[in-house]
């Protein structure tokens, strides 16, 4: 069995490095030549919250080829009709590719592939790529984990091989309602990422000053909301029911509300947003595909989503150079 990390940078080196490390080939893709080269030659270092260096596979697209039967799609969303048709060729007819990505990518991947050969999952920790084959978890270890499913009544044949290569890693939860599992990502998304990129800073200096944090709140009282018009029932993050926790229809709930999303995120504190680290790489960011992706749904179903609205507002703007991320831009949602 042939399997590989195509888009292999943070996220996808971490991963990769602890397949490996179980002694399974897996094969670690990255058009960054830089970092390719410091994988062959020095092995996958990972820092932060566990420390170690694995050695690993690592290739650029450039040098694929053959076929593969488990392809893991960790590329920026946006890419994706350029990036799948590509890989729909290295694909084993009874092949799967699982995508990583943020947003709710499945079926615009589906329409290229197949139905039957698509398998979502959503990662529950971060990483940050520190230099070229150095990559920081910055995520506490017993948060690693994962929620995998299956657009398909029909699942792959793949499917419990994928489940067993996430394991080697940390915890996975099979989902039977996947939609609203990508909502439980997409609202951590909305909120956290997008706030840590307007800012440019970590998810709990986002949720720790008020100011920030009522923006926090309101971006995932949002995501509850168009959900909720929409008829989609949000799934828990690592157990814990994050509409009962967040949502609220009073004052008493909003201030419980208010005070619990620090404590809610604290394992992930230290996370940096991947969005921020495009922008500060000079990049295009996803936002589109994450609080974008809110707020077309929200018109959809008819409700409102000024905050979403704003967040991509902003980040465009710092994407055209005409903002920079900072604490100075939570002046920016005053009207919104």
């Amino acid at each position: 069995m042939r399997i590989a990390i195509y888009g292999a940078g943070s996220l996808g080196t971490i991963l990769g490095a602890f397949i490996s490390q179980k002694g399974v080939n897996i094969e670690l893709i990255n058009r960054n030549k830089a970092h390719v080269e410091a994988l062959r030659t020095k092995g996958a270092q990972v820092t932060g919250t566990l420390n170690f260096c694995q050695p690993v596979t690592a290739y650029t697209p450039d040098e694929m080829n053959g076929i593969y039967d488990i392809l893991f799609l960790m590329t920026k969303q946006q890419n994706n009709p350029e990036v799948v048709q590509k890989l729909k060729n290295y694909l084993a007819p009874d092949g799967v590719l699982v995508t990583f990505q943020n947003g709710l990518p499945e079926m615009q991947i589906a329409s290229i592939v197949g139905e039957e050969r698509v398998l979502g999952c959503t990662v529950a920790w971060g990483a940050t790529l520190q230099s070229p084959g150095v990559c920081e978890l910055t995520s506490e270890p017993d948060a690693l984990s994962f929620s995998l499913g299956a657009i398909s009544a029909q699942r792959s044949k793949h499917f419990n091989k994928v489940k067993e290569l996430l394991e080697l890693m940390g915890k996975v939860d099979v989902e039977e309602n996947f939609l609203g599992t990508r909502w439980s990502k997409l609202l951590i998304n909305a909120a956290f990422s997008g706030m840590s990129a307007v800012l440019g800073c970590t998810f709990g200096e986002a949720a720790g000053p008020k100011e920030s944090r009522r923006i926090v709140q309101a971006l995932i009282k949002e995501c509850i909301d168009v959900c909720q018009a929409g008829g989609i029932r949000i799934e828990p993050v690592q157990g814990k029911d994050i509409v009962k926790l967040l949502n609220y229809n009073n004052s008493l709930k909003r201030a419980f509300s208010f005070f619990i999303i620090p404590i809610a995120i604290r394992k992930h504190a230290k996370l940096k947003a991947s969005m921020l680290q495009d922008l500060e790489k000079g990049k295009p960011t996803e936002v589109d595909a994450i609080n974008g992706a809110v707020s077309e749904f929200g018109r959809k179903v008819g409700c409102p989503t000024p905050m979403n609205d704003r967040v991509v507002e902003i980040i465009h703007q710092i994407e055209q150079g005409k903002l920079r991320p900072c604490f100075d831009n939570i002046k920016l949602f005053e009207q919104a």
